[in-house]
């Protein structure tokens, strides 16, 4: 999906104009990208958390010429994703202990 696509399905899906939805989406993304070049973290609960980490500098080479190269220190997102979203980009496998009914599904189990 690229943010085109993203905004027309939040268009169709809230019955608003196109117009309106790239400036949702595009609010939406400056602020998150404002938010990390604070060094603020990012958490959407149920998709995941965006943060930012610092790598440090280290000696590389230049793999065409061999030679060697500082690479200098440098900051950059890192994005987690959540327990909920990872099960349903699995197919919908849910972590049986998350599940609320975690209990009576194992009473089930045992009865069969």
């Amino acid at each position: 999906m690229t943010k085109s696509d993203l905004i027309e399905a939040i268009a169709a899906k809230a019955n608003i104009p196109k117009a309106r939805a790239e400036l949702l989406v595009n609010g939406i993304f400056d602020a998150m990208a404002e938010s990390l070049a604070r060094g603020e973290g990012v958490e959407l609960r149920g998709f995941g958390s965006f943060s930012v980490r610092d790598y440090e500098g280290y000696q590389g080479r230049n793999p065409k010429t061999g030679d060697a190269v500082h690479v200098q220190p440098k900051k950059l997102p890192f994005f987690k994703v959540a327990k909920e979203l990872r099960a349903r980009v699995e197919g919908g496998r849910v972590n049986h202990a998350l599940s609320p009914d975690a209990e009576a599904d194992d009473a089930d189990e045992t009865a069969e």
